[in-house]
């Protein structure tokens, strides 16, 4: 399926040069002189280099058909992150490379999408949102207000975001996975 520059998202597998890429970054870039583009970062499904291009938003890019099956993940060894089939209970076992720092939002029994080409897995979609617990922050300060600033959080799976004033170690809130910033407190 062919695509402009400027429809790539994060997830999407390309064609590209001559092999089979996943999208991991993109950045519309709209600067003062010339046209739009939209900086892509990419890594290779065979060997996992990284490749940074700049597509315009009327070049187009040919993105590969992929199948894409839930699976719930079961734990971590060393190297590889062990996922079962939700329908069929076949287990598989993926490099812990094709999720990078995003793995650490990977919790036992959490449900991912694994995207399939010509059966074989290329990349791990994860839910939008992950709840976290804050383990560790500043104490709120009073008479600041939600709009003034932000402070640093470490959360239960050990990442740091910039949370608001009013969010308090225990509290519970919710992260975007793919920016790795904070969305909300949970209800």
């Amino acid at each position: 399926m062919k695509i402009n520059g400027n429809q790539i998202k994060i997830g999407n597998v390309l064609e590209h040069k001559g092999a089979l890429f996943v999208v991991t970054k993109t950045q519309a870039v709209k600067p003062g002189k010339g046209g739009a583009f939209n900086q892509v970062e990419m890594k290779s499904i065979i060997d996992n280099t990284k490749l940074n291009e700049r597509f315009r938003s009327d070049e187009i890019v040919e993105k590969v058909r992929i199948d894409s099956e839930s699976f719930q993940y079961l734990y971590s060894s060393e190297t590889e992150l062990i996922f079962m089939n939700s329908d069929s209970y076949e287990q598989i076992s993926l490099s812990q490379s094709m999720l990078d720092e995003k793995k650490v939002f990977l919790k036992e029994g959490m449900l991912v999408e694994v995207e399939l080409y010509d059966g074989s897995p290329v990349s791990i979609i994860l839910p939008e949102t992950v709840t976290l617990r804050v383990v560790d922050t500043e104490p709120s300060i009073k008479g600041q207000t939600a709009a003034s600033s932000s402070k640093p959080a470490i959360l239960e799976n050990d990442i740091r975001v910039m949370v608001p004033p009013f969010v308090n170690n225990d509290d519970v809130i919710i992260v975007d996975t793919n920016e790795m910033t904070y969305v909300k407190r949970a209800d």
